[in-house]
């Protein structure tokens, strides 16, 4: 609650982090006692030969001999294989899938590459199931809830104050407080470097967008102005609450396709340098946190100064990638508490402003 912490939860990450490569040198001498064990499956769609094009195309020749400079239809066909794996499987279509792990974390394996290799692992793993399923998930949820319950229940009460400095210092302060209890119903152990760049009210906040926690990843080191489209059922509820007593952006779904209209509101909202900093995610989807996608321009036509973030979380204990074709929002959260940890690293960049 007061972003103060006492040191636990960094032993119990190195805790975990020593197990992971206990367990994963133990599979690794498995494996080479046991040649039975199946060859490890590609992660990707396509299942790339190994070695170059030109190789494989000696191969080919060398299989089916031809009369020197002859016609062979093979060739065509390798090269429309090439072609269409490129386009299947392109670099773009790989960032929208979890990010490959160099050792088993004994969460849900993301390459198949692990396999039963002794009662000991076996063991570690099923204890491991009860520590985040029997004692943390409960203690998780617990906290989730209070954390919406108190944002609730503060943005509401706040926002019946009359406008001034004690409403808005009310208002960060039950924003802030709220965000580190949700936080930690997540077990997110967050790293700031390079504070002296925090943005400043005023201006306007762009990040990498990995998954929906990053507004509370950020939201822990200070207070930021949404901006999104209204919502129903529990996050209309959320929405409602936070905007009595924070200037948040909210959008009806006509005027999201308005290109003008948004610019407008939040050209209106930065003009007033009183006004919290607003948090743009300019890549527009979520990312599996390997590589940063092409920003859309809208935010950055505003004439205001940008405050650029870096967010970069660690796989080892959790991945925090949301691929919302593949999960739904409960199913992601079910997936994230039950998870080690989220560890996190966020970077100040300077900021900028337009030429």
């Amino acid at each position: 609650m007061f972003g103060l912490s006492l040191g636990v939860t960094g032993v119990y990450i190195q805790i975990l982090v020593k197990i992971f490569e206990w367990a994963t040198v133990r599979i690794q001498r498995g494996r080479q006692k046991q040649s039975s064990l199946p060859v490890p499956l590609h992660t990707g769609i396509i299942e790339r030969a190994s070695g170059s094009m030109q190789e494989q195309m000696g191969q080919l020749r060398r299989s089916q001999p031809t009369a020197a400079g002859e016609f062979c239809l093979s060739d065509a066909m390798y090269f429309c294989k090439k072609g269409l794996e490129s386009i299947v499987d392109d670099q773009v279509t790989q960032r929208f899938s979890s990010e490959e792990l160099a050792s088993w974390n004994l969460l849900t394996r993301t390459n198949q590459n692990f396999y039963y290799i002794s009662l000991r692992l076996t063991i570690i793993w099923g204890l491991g199931v009860f520590v985040r399923y029997c004692i943390l998930f409960p203690l998780r949820i617990a906290l989730a809830i209070i954390g919406l319950s108190w944002l609730v229940i503060g943005t509401t009460v706040v926002g019946f104050l009359p406008e001034g400095s004690v409403k808005n210092w009310l208002s960060e302060l039950v924003h802030l407080t709220c965000y580190r209890i949700c936080a930690r119903g997540l077990s997110a152990t967050i790293h700031y470097h390079n504070k002296e760049n925090r943005p400043k009210k005023g201006g306007i906040c762009v990040a990498n967008h990995t998954t929906p926690i990053d507004v509370v990843i950020l939201a822990n080191d200070g207070c930021y102005a949404m901006v999104g489209q209204i919502h129903g059922g529990l996050m209309g509820v959320l929405q409602r609450s936070m905007v009595r007593s924070c200037p948040h952006v909210w959008f009806e779904r006509s005027e999201m396709k308005d290109r003008h209209t948004v610019t407008s509101r939040l050209r209106d909202h930065i003009a007033a340098k009183t006004k919290l900093p607003i948090l743009i995610f300019p890549e527009g989807t979520c990312v599996n946190n390997t590589s940063v996608m092409m920003f859309k321009k809208g935010s950055f036509e505003i004439e205001g100064t940008i405050y650029p973030v870096a967010i970069k979380y660690d796989p080892r204990l959790g991945d925090a990638f949301w691929n919302s074709s593949k999960y739904n929002m409960v199913s992601y959260l079910l997936r994230m508490m039950t998870s080690w940890a989220i560890v996190v690293n966020v970077w100040y960049l300077p900021p900028m402003t337009i030429q």
